[in-house]
């Protein structure tokens, strides 16, 4: 099994451990009673230049532990005040040491969306994530078929949420894009062995019709990344280990927007 299989597999067992505690019906119904969202997340990113998603991330599958010390709401804090646009919060907890309750307390301390990175594997999730605070979901297209990315899609639509449709390949943007994907991530790292090409974001960039946001992820290291990005037309990037290594988390932003 691939990392990626492992964590698809994974997250199947919390889900059938978290429907022993709340059964799904009561997920639904409670996730349904809240006001129906604003696509807030999507939103954040419609702005003339490009957009900044910034990550709270303690550890990953490729680094090991990235952050020993997690203060998340201070972090969530500085990348309020440093000109976030939006934070991505992972939850999965084996891997990345993430869990729900840093993605409930961020979302009730900032003011900017969040998104939920996890590995959405049931519908189940989407409905935590609503009842977690989130403005956002994230769907890869390796680990859904196309019925799940499609339900699941007009789900996140009835509850108002956004979905950041990852793909990594030509055939996984043509799958979200005939699913009516708003908002596509290109991850230009291979979640089957976590090696990373900078170059996937300009290879599928041109696949993208300008009505659908584009979003990179993975392998932003310095403004030159940024720059080259924003010149193929991202709308926004998405970036993490770069962000959470830096001690200085508001002058590293800075200096990715160029501004430094």
């Amino acid at each position: 099994m691939t990392i990626l299989d492992r964590l698809a597999e994974h997250a199947k067992k919390r889900v059938e451990e978290a429907k022993r505690i709340i059964p799904p019906k009561a997920v639904r119904e409670k996730a349904l009673a809240l006001p129906r969202g604003s696509f807030a997340f999507e939103n954040a990113l419609k702005v003339p230049d490009i957009s900044f998603i910034c990550e709270c991330k303690k550890a990953s599958p490729s680094k090991g532990l990235i952050a020993p010390k997690f203060p998340y709401l201070e972090i969530a804090r500085e990348y309020e005040a440093a000109g976030a646009d939006c934070i991505s919060v992972l939850t999965e907890p084996e891997w990345f040491l993430g869990s729900d309750s840093y993605l409930r307390k961020i979302a009730a301390e900032v003011s900017i969306p969040c998104l939920r990175k996890d590995f959405t594997v049931d519908e189940y999730m989407i409905f935590e994530a609503k009842l977690l605070g989130a403005s956002a979901v994230l769907l890869i297209c390796s680990i859904l078929s196309r019925a799940q990315l499609g339900e699941y899609l007009g789900l996140c639509d009835e509850l108002g949420l956004s979905a950041l449709t990852e793909a990594h390949t030509e055939e996984e943007v043509r799958m979200a894009m005939d699913a009516g994907a708003r908002m596509i991530g290109v991850n230009n790292r291979n979640l089957r062995d976590f090696s990373v090409d900078p170059e996937n974001s300009r290879r599928l960039r041109t696949l993208i019709p300008d009505d659908v946001l584009f979003v990179s992820e993975s392998g932003v290291q310095n403004a030159s990344d940024v720059a080259e990005l924003r010149n193929i037309g991202a709308d926004a990037v998405l970036v993490g280990e770069t962000l959470m290594r830096a001690p200085d988390k508001k002058r590293r932003l800075q200096e990715l927007k160029g501004l430094l």
